[in-house]
């Protein structure tokens, strides 16, 4: 087999995944599109590793053992990227990545400076009704 074939389809797998991390809003497509992007990452390094040991006759197979760890990587930032998406989904009741920016404190998506002192006082006294 050619080297072309899994270059390209892990440059297609991995346009893909951007796509999706750029164009969705729903954190969980985007957490999908990111591992697409890893596993493209894995075929590249794969495909490369079987390349090389042809041409030089080497048997240490880095690229294999280095998409080991990066598929152990991947899955712990899936697993603790859920558990993100999970509690903020229990917060906010939403996991638009859209809304999240509504959880810095003090930002105001469409009020001016002036309200931002009785903006911060109302939020305070809610934050206060919602611990009571």
């Amino acid at each position: 087999m050619h080297l072309a074939y899994p270059a390209v389809l892990s440059a297609l797998l991995f346009c893909t995944g951007l796509y999706g991390v750029l164009a969705r809003r729903n954190a969980i497509l985007v957490l999908m599109s990111v591992e697409l992007m890893l596993n493209a990452v894995n075929l590249n390094l794969v495909a490369f590793d079987v390349w090389l040991s042809r041409t030089a006759e080497e048997t240490l197979h880095s690229g294999q053992a280095l998409t080991l760890f990066t598929i152990a990587i991947a899955a712990a930032e899936i697993g603790i990227g859920l558990a993100i998406v999970l509690a903020v989904y229990r917060n906010r009741g939403t996991s638009d990545i859209d809304k999240l920016r509504d959880t810095v404190e003090g930002h105001e998506p469409d009020g001016d400076a002036s309200d931002s002192d009785a903006s911060a006082t109302r939020a305070t006294a809610e934050k206060a009704e919602a611990t009571a």
